[in-house]
């Protein structure tokens, strides 16, 4: 079925809305509407204000809100809330917590606040005559145009850091920027950053045409090609780490000394090679987006941050460290991210409101740590289980439930299974077997008879 270009959809009702992707897509399915239908707020308010936080919103998609209790940081103990659906993300964090709960618990430092944003320009004209202005007037005249939109930040001890004017000719021909490094205090940043580069653009024009020692032909070759905040945030950083002498790492049937050897040896795995960085830094990144969607935060600027932070030294490379001195053991992460506590959904959001009371009402920098201290504690489990158990034994009792559930099991059919698979390894073809025996069927083509 070839689909039809639709004109207006974003004035149709969100009924109207509805009714259009069913009967173009889903070949008019009554079941679909009642789908997208169930998940609405019976709060008309509540679902008024989810569906202005985006575009053409037709339902809401949940995510399990769940706690890691246990983590204690910097000698204060908390509860990490965090929304994620991947089975065992939740409790392999807990699970990590209780461990460091009693060897000293997690201890955070914030290295860095910077945030970067650029206005990306081209010029033809001369680099040193250009340089001379900018050093010699335009940088203080892009501070001051930009003094009503600083006020605010600048009365939280936040605003413009520094300004920079970098040649990029070497990459691409004519092609400059003006760097400018910010302190946005609680809030992330980022219309705040974007509103002061568009302002730096309109002045670096001026300034330009004002200038009689640039040519006509200099001032007509200038170019803004755009102005934005970068999501690369190396000087926003935060370190979150744990240690304890190496003998109170003793894991089940394994030794303290044997433990230590294979998770340092995992680590540096993941230093030198990137197919195993890859799923390593994924792992760490389930508790780090956790948090950050449960805190109202934008997942997606995290994620890309410190992907390109794992590249840093030239290939790609693990987000967590390790070492063993002086019989101490010490693991750690060192964490680019930029993080709100005020501003977005921070203020909007009931669950993200409720989050950040579980935290503390946290500033930006106590929200770095917990944010990367899940990241760490995250990253902690599934190494201990894959130098030790295997990561699927804990994996795969977790997804059990998800299986159950997409064979309609009762509840008491639930609890039977939790209970048969305690002490069996749990597989997709293991379970679906001993379904249809408990069933007393063949197969599943005929449980869905």
């Amino acid at each position: 079925m070839k689909h039809q270009a639709v004109e207006g959809f974003s004035k149709l009702s969100k009924e109207g809305k509805i009714e259009w992707v069913v009967n173009e897509y889903l070949n008019g399915d009554e079941k679909a509407i009642d789908i997208f239908k169930q998940y609405w707020n019976d709060d008309a308010d509540l679902q008024k204000l989810h569906d202005e936080f985006s575009e053409n919103t037709i339902s809401n998609f949940y995510m399990p809100f769940g706690l890691a209790p246990n983590f204690l940081i910097n000698d204060e103990l908390y509860t990490i809330p965090m929304a994620v659906e991947e089975s065992s993300v939740v409790a392999a964090a807990s699970k990590a917590a209780k461990f460091w709960l009693t060897r000293g618990g997690f201890k955070t430092t914030v290295l860095s606040t910077t945030k970067l944003g650029h206005v990306h320009f081209m010029f033809e004209g001369d680099f040193e005559q250009l340089k001379n202005a900018f050093e010699q007037k335009i940088k203080n005249q892009l501070i001051e145009d930009t003094n009503d939109i600083t006020k605010n930040m600048r009365s939280r001890n936040g605003g413009i850091l520094n300004l920079e004017l970098i040649d990029k000719t070497s990459d691409l021909e004519n092609y400059y920027q003006i760097k400018g490094s910010f302190e946005t205090v609680d809030s992330m940043g980022a219309n705040f950053i974007n509103s002061c580069l568009e302002q730096f653009a309109k002045t670096l024009k001026n300034e330009i045409e004002l200038d009689n020692n640039f040519t006509q032909e200099d001032k007509n070759s200038l170019q803004i090609v755009m102005c934005i905040l970068s999501n690369y945030t190396p000087d926003c950083i935060v370190r979150a780490e744990v240690s304890c002498p190496v003998e109170q790492l003793a894991n089940g049937n394994v030794s303290a000394e044997e433990f230590v050897e294979k998770f340092s040896r995992a680590v540096r795995i993941a230093e030198i090679e990137p197919y195993r960085a890859t799923t390593h830094n994924k792992g760490i990144m389930n508790g780090i987006d956790s948090v950050v969607i449960a805190t109202g935060n934008d997942f997606r600027a995290v994620e890309a941050c410190a992907h390109t932070y794992a590249t840093k030294d030239g290939s790609y490379s693990s987000l967590t460290h390790c070492e063993v001195k002086d019989g101490i053991f010490r693991f750690w992460i060192d964490l680019p991210t930029a993080l709100g506590t005020i501003g977005g959904l921070t203020a909007l959001h009931p669950l993200v409101k409720l989050a950040l009371v579980i935290l503390g009402k946290p500033s930006a920098k106590e929200l770095m740590g917990f944010v990367a201290v899940a990241g760490l504690a995250q990253n902690f489990a599934a190494l201990s289980s894959l130098v030790t158990t295997g990561i699927q034994k804990g994996h795969m009792k977790m997804h059990l439930m998800n299986i159950l559930n997409q064979l309609e099991a009762t509840e008491e059919e639930k609890q039977y299974f939790t209970t048969f698979f305690k002490d069996k390894t749990v597989t997709h073809h293991n379970v679906i077997e001993e379904f249809c025996r408990h069933r007393g069927v063949e197969s599943v083509e005929e449980l869905k008879k």
